[in-house]
């Protein structure tokens, strides 16, 4: 979801829109005021399909958020930490913290958003029929129920990661007591569900409907590259399951003066000793943390003039893990907070230091040895 930005929240859920979503709304929208309500009602003028059209697409995507709400406000219940809805090309997705740890979690998250939907359809169809089958705000509302029950629909097809897919999962899950497996297997329909779509969007090009086909092929390879995803979360979380901080640490950054120009440090530490972090001291006294990528952010060409501490994140702001802290935790909050490295400290003690390429190493070689 690289490329997305925070509009608001809602129940402290940061809400984002990716910039794809801005080319969906217009399709929508152009497709609403030029297809579909003046092929419905042709008794409106066109600035009323184009009002009518681009109020209707934004309620969609209201109705979008309020479903992806659902998930999120029952995985809130169950304990399950939600990071962000976003608005994109396909829709809108809540990104969830961590797995839920029950099947029965799992089911209650993921039906709440088809449930969600159904229930907004009944609204706005009881809301259009009241206001008269022929209105504006009729036309928008019955559109709109009619989508909603299309969503859930879609939703609750059997193809992992779609709701569906987890539904399934956390049936199998129920029934077999392994997570992983029921993810294999709920992958594994995901991806023929992935291959149905694109099947069938290859022979609507094919018969002369190319927009709409291209439109299903594509759907059907983001959902195939959405599940293989998936899967292999679950595959590195069952690797790094139960490896704590402690046992992945390396010995701490060197310790350097705060006065040391950039050039010197890169000459003697970075090239020359292979370092790609360093902790700042003077008289034993810790100031803060100095890595690669920071080094990197400034001109090559003022590293004589620049110093360590003029680059350094400052003690107070460094993040920092416990020896307990889990791998797999770990690895959410490197990517999450984009660094490479983070310091293990106990007791205000730092005693070692995490990094990227620690982790990678280690998800690698368990990987060959077959886990």
């Amino acid at each position: 979801m690289d490329g997305s930005f925070t509009i608001g929240r809602i129940f402290g859920i940061p809400l984002k829109l990716h910039i794809s979503w801005f080319f969906i709304l217009v399709l929508i929208t152009s497709t609403l005021a030029m297809g579909y309500f003046p092929d419905q009602f042709p008794e409106w003028t066109t600035t009323a399909y184009w009002i009518v059209g681009l109020v209707t697409s934004i309620l969609f995507f209201a109705s979008v958020v309020i479903h992806e709400l659902g998930h999120s406000l029952v995985a809130l219940r169950d304990g399950v930490p939600v990071q962000s809805i976003t608005l994109f090309i396909f829709g809108g997705v809540a990104q969830i913290g961590r797995e839920p740890d029950t099947a029965g979690s799992e089911f209650r998250i993921a039906i709440a958003g088809p449930i969600t939907s159904l229930a907004l359809a009944a609204f706005f169809l009881i809301f259009g029929r009241l206001a008269g089958f022929r209105s504006e705000i009729a036309g928008s509302a019955i559109y709109l129920g009619q989508i909603n029950i299309i969503l859930a629909v879609f939703n609750m097809l059997p193809g992992f990661p779609l709701d569906g897919g987890r539904v399934l999962r956390a049936i199998l899950w129920k029934i077999g007591g392994n997570f992983r497996k029921a993810t294999h297997w709920a992958t594994g329909t995901g991806q023929a569900v992935a291959f149905l779509f694109i099947g069938f969007g290859v022979w609507l090009m094919f018969s002369g409907n190319f927009i709409n086909g291209l439109w299903m092929a594509f759907i059907g390879w983001f959902l195939s590259n959405a599940s293989q995803h998936s899967y292999r979360q679950v595959v590195m979380r069952d690797m790094l399951g139960g490896v704590t901080a402690r046992q992945l640490m390396v010995e701490q950054c060197p310790v350097v003066t705060p006065n040391i120009p950039l050039d010197e440090l890169v000459d003697r530490h970075v090239l020359g000793d292979g370092h790609r972090c360093f902790f700042i001291a003077d008289n034993d006294h810790m100031q803060g943390l100095l890595t690669l990528s920071k080094i990197k952010t400034v001109d090559r060409t003022k590293w004589k003039n620049v110093t360590t501490e003029d680059v350094m994140v400052p003690l107070d702001q460094v993040l920092s893990i416990s020896p307990d802290e889990d791998a797999w935790s770990l690895l959410r909050i490197m990517d999450e907070n984009d660094v490479n490295q983070v310091p293990v400290m106990e007791n205000n003690q730092l005693v070692g230091m995490i990094t990227r390429d620690r982790l990678l190493h280690y998800i690698r070689t368990r990987s060959e040895l077959g886990f």
